[in-house]
């Protein structure tokens, strides 16, 4: 990286230059696109950057100290780029984004000049417009730990340590019936208990919304053997009869659930035996029993 730096430095010190911005768009399913204002292909880091996107970007304002770098991007939708389905669906919501300045005529002499994520993202007439958010934005983000009964993981990430993946908290479906892109009924969905899948998640596996995600905040099993899933918000992208989908078991924070659904105290990362408010406002009085247990109002 430095080296390319250098070389970048020893040709901007020629007194002419051949310097053009490239940028790369990481989608959080794994599709990377690169565009760049120069009129000729660049290939770099893996990626093909191309110039028949119409993006562009504005000034970039950066900082020495934690306040947020921050700068926008347009472009033009087009079917084979960025398209308005993929915008609607929420593909680039959250995506990471890197932008170089690099020498066209030598890519290798380059510099990644900023590095951040997608943040409002709005499309009219034909085109779009993009604010990008620098990395310091997170230094935003309240962090800690809460004294809670509740546990403040996330199931399945570092600090819950449990595998979601496993056989028995997730399970691969075709849709049978589906309304509104929002709520899913199977017959044939065994070995669950009800309410199972609440508070889990639901990932789009096959159609035009593969890879798309929802949450689910409600899984009811009916006396005659349906199961209905309702998901928070719709799914925006279009679900068919026949697309695969998978649901991931949920869970409430309770320490219960934890201990008994998941089999995973020991991740608890709540505090269930905090006193609640009501030992906060008791007191001994005369008539108590005064034996060392709790007091009582």
């Amino acid at each position: 990286m430095t080296g390319e730096r250098d070389r970048l430095k020893a040709h901007l010190e020629q007194g002419f230059s051949t310097v053009a911005r490239a940028w790369a768009i990481t989608r959080h399913d794994g599709v990377t696109l690169g565009f760049t204002d120069h009129d000729a292909p660049l290939n770099f880091e893996g990626i093909s950057f191309r110039p028949d996107s119409g993006m562009t970007a504005r000034a970039l304002a950066q900082t020495t100290g934690l306040s947020v770098d921050n700068t926008e991007a347009m472009g033009a939708l087009s079917s084979e780029a960025i398209t308005e389905a993929d915008i609607q669906a929420g593909r680039y919501d959250g995506a990471e984004l890197r932008a170089w300045t690099v020498n066209w005529a030598d890519p290798q002499a380059r510099a990644l000049v900023f590095r951040g994520f997608l943040g409002e993202l709005t499309r009219q007439g034909g085109a779009f417009e993009a604010e990008l958010r620098g990395l310091s934005e997170a230094f935003g983000d309240a962090v800690g730990r809460v004294y809670h009964p509740q546990c403040s993981a996330v199931l399945g990430d570092a600090c819950c340590g449990f595998d979601t993946t496993q056989n028995g908290y997730t399970v691969d479906l075709a849709v049978q019936r589906v309304e509104d892109n929002l709520r899913f009924v199977w017959t044939d969905v065994d070995g669950f208990e009800d309410r199972w899948f609440e508070r889990g998640r639901l990932q789009v596996l096959s159609g035009e919304a593969a890879g798309l995600n929802g949450h689910i905040k409600r899984d009811r099993v009916s006396g005659g053997g349906l199961r209905e899933v309702e998901l928070w918000q719709s799914i925006r992208a279009d679900l068919h009869t026949g697309d695969r989908v998978r649901l991931f078991a949920g869970c409430d924070k309770r320490a219960e659930t934890c201990r008994l659904k998941f089999d995973n105290f020991l991740n608890f990362r709540g505090f269930p035996h905090l006193p609640g408010e009501d030992w906060l406002l008791s007191y001994p009085d005369a008539t108590g029993s005064h034996d060392g247990g709790s007091l009582s109002r």
